[in-house]
């Protein structure tokens, strides 16, 4: 087979990222549309040795929010998984599902949304660099109890983080219990709940573009306006764990773009996402809701002195 950019990216997700090994049992979870993706990541872990499973999801059976029983028994069995449907709003409990039990399981690579050419762009990269320069951005915020994050459209939180538990997304997805997307490129943790109180001013909520206002009180959104998280609170609906705040991350992948496509947006260089609702086991929240929402031309404040400032680090 010829060796294309596709092809190249797919080997360094299954041999760097998954790092796959003979035997193991690799479940691949795709659509029609990411086919192409799902046969270049198959073909190498059919050359590692590894007992490859597709499932196709057919759009005659979505939205899916609950696993069939038949499903639970492969996800449960495989040693690794690779998710790359395309983000549906309605999909976000079955998505849930997938993060707790590839974690509880196995380990899982979580790519929702992936396109083509965002594999081409941003998986084939120095994960190593990547890496570094996280870690760099964990240590200037660990631990912190005075995180102040502004932007110029209005944007003004302020919170802690002190005794949190920080995730480095460097795109090493290699043992079990593990959770992590591709493209990778964040460090996130969860803030402490009572401490995050303040206003976002957000321009990309879940995959929709467009100014939104999110207002915060003690964790738990209080107010808000904007279409896009007016589709969100009403997917929702009455369930109050997914209106408690469950992630700050900041994106560290320098090819990563802001566009209506929340994979790539959250990862872009010098933005901040905050995100409502489960917290992936770093904060008192769990839900089966998460809904990511993107600030950019940050500035952040921790231990008295500027991380970043209008969307460049000054690390």
């Amino acid at each position: 087979m010829k060796m294309t950019k596709l092809l190249k990216a797919a080997e360094k997700a299954v041999k760097q990222s998954l790092r796959l090994r003979k035997g193991e049992k690799f479940l691949l979870v795709t659509d029609k549309e990411k086919m192409e993706i799902a046969e270049a990541f198959a073909y190498w872990a059919k050359k590692i040795g590894a007992e490859t499973t597709t499932y196709l999801m057919t759009d005659t059976l979505r939205p899916i929010t609950q696993p069939t029983r038949l499903f639970i028994e492969m996800a449960t069995k495989a040693t690794a998984i690779a998710y790359m449907l395309d983000a549906r709003i309605e999909e976000k409990p079955f998505r849930g599902y997938m993060v707790k039990t590839g974690m509880e399981h196995s380990r899982i690579c979580m790519m929702p949304g992936l396109t083509k050419n965002m594999m081409e762009r941003l998986v084939n990269i120095d994960f190593k660099e990547m890496d570094t320069f996280t870690q760099k951005v964990i240590k200037a915020l660990k631990d912190t109890d005075d995180v102040l994050v502004e932007n110029p459209e209005g944007t003004r939180i302020q919170f802690s983080v002190k005794g949190r538990k920080w995730a480095n997304d460097n795109g090493d997805i290699s043992r079990k219990g593990m959770h992590g997307n591709l493209p990778a490129g964040e460090c996130f943790t969860a803030p402490v709940e009572e401490s995050f109180s303040g206003k976002l001013v957000v321009s990309l909520i879940d995959d929709k573009l467009g100014r939104g206002v999110m207002e915060f009180e003690k964790g738990r959104l209080v107010g808000f306006s904007g279409k896009g998280i007016a589709a969100v609170i009403q997917n929702i609906g009455k369930d109050e764990t997914g209106r408690i705040i469950g992630e700050f991350g900041i994106g560290t992948n320098r090819k990563a773009r802001i566009t209506a496509n929340m994979l790539e947006a959250e990862k872009a260089f010098g933005t901040a996402h905050f995100a409502i609702g489960d917290s992936y086991g770093m904060g008192k929240n769990s839900s089966q809701h998460h809904y990511d929402a993107l600030v950019d031309k940050i500035s952040i404040r921790a231990k008295g002195k500027i991380i970043v400032k209008d969307g460049k680090f000054l690390l």
